[in-house]
């Protein structure tokens, strides 16, 4: 007999839940919220009661690991964007040291001066301004140039980071 994807998928979840505690799940939905969703679509999600996820999704927020919008009558949860940029930073941190930092910044702003120059902009906004649908290669350094620009402001602030930690430190 052969297994269905659905087979699986359900075997996975199946797995999950056995593995993980309600609130870990929840948890785990929560770190992977961009946006905001409610308690019954993370409860669904994170195989848990809606009651169930409510309660651990203001758990996390108490925490400060996540963070709330309203939609109308409907409260909203998501992870809070700060605790993520401050771990990035903090991981970033602990992974380089002052050299490396420096190094890796000096090597980004390169990059993205080559950007500029390639395409004669200033940033990738008013390079997408200019591009064409079909212009494949141009639209893949436009994402690139994007990310090169969020890992240097990652890099710029796990420097001053440092410098700050060590400023308090004296």
């Amino acid at each position: 007999m052969t297994e269905t994807r659905d087979d699986i998928n359900e075997q996975v979840k199946t797995d999950w839940k056995g593995d993980t505690t309600p609130f870990e799940r929840v948890y785990e939905i929560i770190e992977q919220t961009h946006d905001g969703q409610s308690a019954a679509e993370i409860a669904d999600r994170a195989l848990v009661s809606e009651p169930t996820a409510r309660r651990h999704c203001k758990t996390l927020v108490n925490t400060g690991f996540a963070e709330t919008e309203q939609d109308g009558q409907t409260t909203l949860y998501k992870r809070n964007t700060d605790r993520v940029l401050m771990s990035r930073i903090r991981e970033l941190r602990d992974e380089a040291d002052r050299t490396e930092l420096l190094e890796g910044i000096k090597e980004m702003k390169a990059e993205i001066r080559r950007y500029e120059d390639r395409y004669d902009v200033v940033s990738p906004e008013e390079l997408a301004q200019r591009l064409d649908a079909g212009e494949t290669e141009g639209w893949d350094d436009l994402t690139a140039w994007r990310t090169t620009r969020q890992n240097l402001a990652v890099a710029q602030a796990a420097l001053a980071y440092d410098e700050a930690s060590h400023q308090l430190a004296v």
